[in-house]
């Protein structure tokens, strides 16, 4: 017993060795994707799908750039053992959960293999009772990925024929439209998932080459024949974590670029602000230990590195407000929640969710709970109040920029004719708006239950709430972030202007990003319309280029 334990930690930590490795990996690149999907004759690459061993970056390279996808031989083999089970069962005319009964409360209504197909298509089109506007067509792609590898495990008993369906619908881009409320997480995502089975049987409506049409419609341009659900196939489509699942991981993503972008705003706001760089010595940092906090501080140092205006010491103070000497201890906490997330969610792409679960080896059909999304529901709220953070803090450093009071003599609100312009002024109430918002989102939606199913399903996870409001917090948070770094340029334009430095004794890595910037926006000198400066912001963080120009000169961990 007692080695079974040790192997067993050994395995945890093997593990764990091996998720932090992927995570730098990833990390490194993150907003290169697209070049780490081609080969060396610049063509892409196919994700190869087992249930096993899919990664976050394929995950972002299908459901963002459409990559192909394909079972693996292994996994056909495990799909068609399962089948082969099941079809047995039935002609055995075993009484199974969900395969010769009804669902949920109706567990214990025997159903006839006569019914069994009516069964299944009334499972799925009863469940189609989301509401609200459609998720992105991102977060589809990469629910019916998940969906698919989770079926290619081979333990769900779904044709292997379904199955290809399915991944012909994300080959060919059809998309079925997914609306985004009316999930509980518990058992699964049902409702949404339903939505994408909905698709696969030609009903409903879909997305396919940037028009909305009727799913029958889509089905036929793509060349594809809708199926006809057989016994199981239809749980086995909608129960699981696959849609709170996909949007959690496309908010893990861009939060991994987001932690690199809240250091390089730091970095431009001590730029503007004159900083003390002591305070992100490594001696500091090694001394508590956490690695986010270092990575931190070892960005800061490197995107400073050769600055005229943060040294080392400044001789008029001897030390900085909070939100410039912690920007290691903050935004480093949120950097370890974000590699716990990926953690997490590495494991739950590989998941198999739905119920009942099939054994082919071992003969049985075990009805459980793997649907359950707490796991997600907790990383989610966990990510999501992390991503906060980054804002949180952004939007003090704003304030500090905007204020004569605090600025280190920079003209009140960013404009050198105040009173008759109001240069930054409003610019800080957005974001203010933004992170007040979040608080709101913030809210931990796994903290909450609500039982359905007649007391049946008496606990749920509502984790694709936490995952949806996470999506809110990151959107805000870029947009806190890029105010803060259209404020920071402005700051270092008007020092220049002021004949106190500014461009000209920017570092390297800073120097590049404002160099970037100017390309796409011009100074304010006088009052402009505010939304349409600080929307490029958004969209040069967003679409990757702001990151993308200053990793040219410095690596960002």
């Amino acid at each position: 017993m007692k080695s079974t334990i040790i192997e067993q930690k050994n395995v945890e930590k093997s593990l764990k060795r091996l998720y932090n490795n992927m995570y730098k990996k990833v990390s490194a690149g993150v907003y290169n994707y697209s070049k780490l999907a081609r080969d060396m004759n610049g063509e892409w690459s196919m994700v190869l799908i087992n249930g096993r061993d899919l990664t976050v970056e394929e995950v972002i390279r299908v459901c963002r750039n459409d990559e192909e996808v394909k079972l693996t031989g292994e996994a056909e083999k495990n799909v068609q053992k399962a089948r082969d089970y099941i079809e047995k069962k039935l002609a055995e005319k075993a009484v199974i959960y969900g395969l010769t009964t009804g669902f949920g409360k109706f567990s214990n209504v025997v159903i006839s293999n006569e019914e069994t197909e009516k069964l299944q298509r009334n499972l799925i089109i009863s469940h189609t009772c989301s509401m609200g506007e459609a998720y992105p067509r991102e977060q589809v792609r990469a629910a019916m990925l998940l969906r698919c590898n989770a079926l290619a495990r081979g333990n769900s008993g779904i044709r292997l024929s379904t199955l290809k369906t399915l991944i012909d619908m994300l080959n060919r881009g059809v998309h079925p439209i997914v609306p985004q409320k009316g999930s509980l997480g518990a058992s699964g995502d049902l409702a949404p998932l339903s939505h994408i089975a909905l698709g696969l049987i030609g009903e409903g409506k879909a997305e396919y080459k940037g028009e909305v049409i009727t799913a029958s419609e889509a089905m036929e341009k793509a060349g594809i024949t809708p199926v006809v659900l057989a016994a199981k196939e239809g749980l086995a489509l909608n129960n699981g974590t696959q849609m709170m699942t996909a949007v959690g991981v496309n908010v893990l993503w861009d939060a991994m670029a987001l932690q690199k972008i809240a250091d390089l705003a730091c970095a431009m706001t001590g730029e503007a602000l004159h900083a003390i760089k002591k305070a992100y010595d490594h001696k500091i940092h090694d001394l508590r230990g956490h690695l986010g906090q270092k990575e931190s501080a070892e960005n800061l140092l490197a995107l400073l590195e050769g600055s005229g205006n943060a040294l080392p010491l400044q001789q008029h103070k001897v030390q900085d407000p909070y939100t410039l000497r912690c920007a290691p201890q903050i935004h480093g906490a949120t950097r370890d929640a974000v590699r716990y997330a990926y953690e997490m969610v590495s494991k739950e792409i590989n998941a198999v969710t739905d119920n009942p679960i099939v054994f082919p080896d071992e003969d049985e059909v075990i009805s459980g709970g793997n649907f359950h999304g707490q796991p997600m529901a907790l990383t989610f709220d966990f990510l999501k109040i992390a991503v906060s953070e980054l804002a949180d803090v952004s939007e003090r450093r704003i304030e500090r920029l905007v204020n004569p009071a605090l600025s280190e003599g920079l003209p009140a609100f960013l404009t050198k004719y105040g009173g008759v312009c109001s240069g930054f002024m409003i610019a800080q109430y957005s974001a203010a708006s933004m992170v007040s918002e979040n608080k709101i989102y913030d809210h931990p939606a796994s903290v909450d239950s609500i039982p359905s199913s007649a007391n049946q399903e008496d606990h749920v996870s509502m984790g694709t709430t936490s995952a949806r409001t996470a999506a809110m917090v990151l959107d805000n948070a870029q947009k806190v972030l890029g105010i803060e770094i259209a404020a920071a340029a402005q700051a270092i334009w008007l020092r220049q202007e002021m004949g106190e430095g500014g461009i000209d004794k920017l570092a390297q890595a800073t120097k590049a990003a404002y160099d970037h910037i100017r390309s796409v926006v011009d100074p304010i000198d006088k009052d402009v319309i505010m939304h349409d400066h600080l929307t490029k912001f958004d969209e040069m963080i967003k679409d990757g280029s702001l990151l993308e120009a200053v990793e040219k000169t410095v690596t960002i961990k």
